[in-house]
């Protein structure tokens, strides 16, 4: 099939502009692993174009990475630009924290690299900031790591603008990770979008579906079991849900004058806000259907203006995904 696709400073060769997000392959938050499905699922993203996968350690502590590392055997690693993460900790209970202290960061990377089965990471992000570590100290590991050839390219995940300039005055900045779908847009638009222009980086969306809600198949009597983090995710929980949904109902109809699923037309206004990519999230074979929709058109300037109507007239005032942001370190 044919897709978007573009480049990545130090990354070589274009990758697609959708990426599998593979946080619920981990299991942790989502309801535990299901490892011959997410198997399945990888293969059936890279049979559907997909080069660029997005994982972290802390998806199952370790647990995604791991199954990323067995799907890709047998030679389909070469295929595919491999994308990670680091900074975030985990005690023996799982309760998670920021750590990117520079002896952190090269355990990490050595860690990921055994993980995944390969010889060097096509990108590594800081997943969070750390506010105990300068964040120069980071970059300068992370750009030591570079320069050995035991990772390509450098992103961060979460980071404020004073961050962003902190971290490309020591290690150049290939990309930009922040939450950005229709419903949660504030700070990729005010922040992100504007500092990845200037500096020539990718911002790579995640959560570009919001955790499924713009996958148009919730409903009113939806509900979500309590280690799926949709559970404490405001947007979920009445009254709140009711007004996300309504919005949902009317995109779709937008979708629809175009042939369109609300899942293709999320994605794709997603990459019309460019330089950006769409984080995809899955973890089963059949919920990669429909990416191929996401490519080959455009959304115009009065589809953009309705989304907006829609988006005013049921969510006026936007929950944003702070819920998210895991704790310092002790």
């Amino acid at each position: 099939m044919t897709t978007d696709t573009m480049t990545i400073r130090n990354i070589d060769r274009p990758v697609s502009r959708i990426a599998l997000g593979t946080w619920a392959i981990g299991g942790w938050m989502w309801g535990g692993p299901d490892d011959d499905n997410a198997i399945r699922t990888i293969h059936r993203a890279l049979d559907e174009g997909i080069n660029f996968i997005d994982t972290a350690p802390v998806y199952g502590f370790g647990h995604s990475e791991e199954v990323i590392g067995r799907a890709l055997e047998g030679g389909k690693r070469e295929k595919v630009v491999l994308a990670t993460k680091l900074g975030l900790a985990w005690t023996d209970d799982e309760k998670v924290y920021r750590d990117s202290r520079p002896e952190r960061v090269r355990k990490e990377v050595e860690d990921s690299l055994r993980r995944l089965k390969t010889d060097v990471l096509d990108l590594e992000q800081v997943h969070w900031p750390d506010g105990k570590t300068p964040v120069e100290e980071t970059a300068h590991a992370l750009e030591e790591l570079r320069k050995e050839g035991k990772i390509r390219a450098i992103g961060v995940s979460n980071f404020s603008v004073a961050d962003m300039e902190a971290f490309a005055s020591v290690a150049p900045l290939s990309t930009i990770q922040p939450p950005y779908n229709l419903f949660e847009r504030v700070t990729a638009e005010r922040d992100v979008l504007p500092f990845a222009r200037k500096h020539d980086a990718v911002a790579l969306a995640y959560g570009a579906l919001c955790r499924g809600l713009l996958a148009g198949k919730m409903n009113s009597e939806t509900r979500f079991p309590e280690n799926d983090l949709r559970s404490s995710d405001p947007k979920f929980q009445p009254p709140a849900f009711a007004r996300y949904l309504a919005a949902v109902e009317d995109l779709k109809k937008l979708a629809a004058r175009h042939n369109r699923s609300i899942l293709a037309l999320a994605i794709r206004w997603v990459l019309d806000q460019g330089p950006t990519i769409a984080l995809w999230g899955a973890r089963k074979p059949q919920q990669i259907e429909g990416i191929s929709e996401a490519f080959g058109w455009s959304l115009g300037e009065d589809d953009r203006k309705e989304i907006d109507a829609i988006l005013k007239r049921h969510v006026p005032d936007p929950i944003q995904p702070d819920f998210m942001a895991p704790p310092q370190r002790d």
